[in-house]
């Protein structure tokens, strides 16, 4: 009979990989899938770590069972109560009906709202503890991460830290579970889409957690998303990525101009701007037609480079809707730090550039040169501008200098 696989002794996944969904959360796509990550401790007193969908909650069952048989289960950990991890507890509390849900305060009041679920809760403060026999649950309160209620447990005796959401990324596990069977640089895009599109919001919360968690030597990660980090090498890297993101921090150099385009003559403008920063030496550069590219890869790449113009024509004396959806998703992300320009297209009268500066205004950007603006179609005068656009950020970008908050003209 197939068993799930032991993580670390007694640590078993008993997680399903969803490749079905095609949108999370009903918005971002989902072209690999995504895992739903649970965990199964085996000790005096058996725990579990979150649960799954509900839709998968007769093969989580399985996973379970294939482990313990008939035995009860002590402990439910909820460390989210997010429904893609919380959605087995009330299908739980019917097969385990003394079963223990540990959680703090808020994850009481989600439970009852969302399960009515209200007897055997135990509520935990901040780093509490219980003991399960051989092994110690210790809670982080990690508020914002990106839930009010979400918090980590950590097992002092293996080192092992089941972080919720934190350190996941969007793709289904494929064969292995660990990243050492797994080809780690494939979900790392994933997790920077994942964090972008989820937690992007939520800097500040996210430095005061690994600041909690700091002082905790770490050899195992557990997220409830994508691979389970093992290596000193890769959850370094994790833990980094999301440091950096946190800070808002580009993960490296490189330019995403991000545009909307009718008829064809704002998108000139964009490959004109992409091939000035190209001559320039930069790289890393991408192009995004917000028609055709959904804004969670947009926003992924937005995240990891920290060079952005943003190009538009006026539509109905606003911007193009794709646009104005773009820099609304920007500024609810409240991101900052990035090498910024923009560019705007009309044919009577002018209104994207206004509006773009009117967003440009608002965000902790250093704004690279003065805008290009052009009435109904490339002209000479305009190509010139844009290409130095497209060079004047590239130099900017390799300069490797700090970002500052001002203006740079260079026509």
């Amino acid at each position: 009979m197939y068993r799930p696989r032991e993580i670390k002794k007694n640590i078993y996944y008993v997680g399903v990989n969803d490749r079905n969904k095609n949108l999370f959360e009903n918005l971002w796509p989902l072209p690999k899938g995504v895992s739903y990550n649970s965990f199964l401790i085996e000790d005096e007193k058996i725990t579990l770590i979150d649960t799954v969908d509900v839709c998968y909650s007769d093969l989580f069952f399985r996973n379970i069972q294939s482990i313990i048989g008939e035995k009860p289960i002590h402990y439910l950990v909820v460390n989210h109560m997010e429904p893609d991890h919380s959605g087995a507890i009330e299908w739980l509390v019917t097969k385990y009906p003394d079963i223990q849900i540990i959680g703090n305060s808020r994850t009481a009041d989600m439970l009852k709202g969302y399960y009515g679920v209200t007897d055997n809760v135990i509520e935990i403060n901040d780093k509490d503890e219980i003991s399960i026999g051989k092994n110690t649950l210790r809670f982080y309160l990690t508020p914002m991460v990106h839930w009010p209620e979400t918090m980590m447990t950590y097992i002092p005796e293996t080192h092992v830290l089941f972080s919720g959401d934190a350190f996941g990324s969007f793709g289904t596990l494929d064969g292995g579970i660990l990243d050492t069977q797994l080809n780690p640089e494939w979900y790392e895009d994933e997790m920077i889409r994942y964090y972008s599109n989820i937690v992007g919001k939520y800097g500040s919360p996210i430095q005061a957690a690994l600041k909690k968690l700091s002082s905790n030597a770490i050899e195992t990660i557990c997220s409830t998303h994508g691979p389970i980090w093992t290596t000193d090498e890769n959850i370094t890297h994790v833990i980094s990525i999301y440091d950096k993101l946190s800070r808002y921090e580009a993960i490296e150099n490189g330019l995403v101009v991000a545009y909307g385009s009718m008829y064809g003559h704002t998108e000139q403008l964009a490959e004109i701007i992409g091939a000035g920063a190209a001559d320039a030496g930069l790289k890393n550069i991408v192009l995004h037609n917000v028609s055709k590219t959904s804004d969670s890869e947009i926003l992924r790449d937005i995240f990891k480079y920290n060079g952005l113009i943003i190009g538009s024509p006026t539509y109905n004396n606003k911007l193009y809707p794709g646009v104005e959806n773009l820099i609304s998703a920007i500024q609810n992300r409240n991101l900052k730090n990035r090498f910024f320009s923009y560019f705007g297209g009309f044919t009577w009268a002018g209104a994207a550039a206004k509006h773009l500066k009117e967003f440009s205004d608002k965000m902790e950007f250093e704004l690279i040169c003065s805008p290009v603006e052009m009435k109904q179609s490339p002209d000479g005068v305009t190509c010139d501008l844009a290409y130095s656009l497209g060079t004047k950020i590239a130099e900017r970008i390799l300069s490797n200098e700090p970002i500052k908050t001002q203006k740079i003209d260079c026509h």
